[in-house]
């Protein structure tokens, strides 16, 4: 166990930062799970937690530099090491046409969405230059497709794909992907489905609701086996990518 790979998930209470912990642990990582609420992750990893010698939970708040850092600090403390950093904290409020955003709701969407996977991701590089390891940021379609009532998502993803490029180029040890996973069975299409029809189109927010009548949102565990294998092998020829969940080149771990 003690030569197992370090994985640091973030947003692990639920969703498909819960089901990325919970494929690794399966698969015999040491992982820390890190989220607002350490009681959620317990219980969202409530029949893996015996396996206290390979978890770590840490609480705290992906917009807070200084507990970003703690993670880091205490992953290295407890394993030695860090393989691996998944970047899935994220959140999609405000729901808010530009013009009528709150500049305040968007400080926070990037606090957490941008400068979040800033502050681990500079904080991680020392040990996973260290490790030669790898740093997976789960982004969105909204990256690249502008979607009304967006307007704080789909900016702040943008710019985590381009963080992604520019730690690429900068960190040839470190092998750096963004990740595209899908549209996904989660809190954030419950978010969308409730409160979307004020600020989308029409035929976006209809979109969105035919997916969940006609069960094709993806289950979290489809981009968790995705996640999991680009933070165990992603290889180093696609560093700076920016994958869709899809994509043949990624495998199943």
């Amino acid at each position: 166990m003690k030569d197992a790979p370090v994985v640091l998930v973030t947003g692990a209470s639920r969703g498909i930062g819960a089901a990325t912990a919970h494929h690794l642990l399966a698969q015999g990582c040491r992982v820390v799970a890190a989220a607002r609420s350490r009681e959620g992750v317990v219980s969202a990893l409530a029949e893996l937690t015996a396996a206290d010698d390979a978890l770590l939970v840490l609480a705290g708040d992906v917009a807070r530099p200084e507990d970003g850092r703690r993670w880091v600090a205490e992953t290295v403390a407890r394993f030695g090491r860090l393989d691996a950093l998944v970047n899935n904290a994220g959140i999609l409020a405000p729901l808010a046409r530009l013009a009528d955003a709150e500049p305040a709701d968007w400080h926070d969407n990037l606090a957490v969405n941008l400068l979040g996977p800033f502050h681990l991701a500079q904080a991680a590089i020392p040990p996973l230059r260290a490790s030669r390891g790898r740093i997976v940021n789960i982004s969105s379609g909204a990256a690249v497709k502008a979607i009304a009532g967006w307007s704080a998502y789909c900016v702040a993803k943008a710019g985590l794909n381009h963080l992604t490029r520019l730690i690429a180029a900068e960190e040839p040890d470190i092998t750096t992907v963004a990740l595209r996973p899908g549209v996904v069975d989660t809190a954030m299409q419950a978010l969308i489905r409730a409160e979307g029809p004020q600020v989308m189109t029409p035929e976006t927010s209809a979109a969105f609701r035919e997916l969940k009548a006609t069960d094709r949102l993806l289950d979290p565990a489809v981009p968790a086996g995705k996640i999991a294998w680009l933070a165990l092998q992603a290889p180093s020829d696609l560093s700076g990518a920016f994958l869709d969940v899809d994509d043949p080149r990624i495998g199943k771990a």
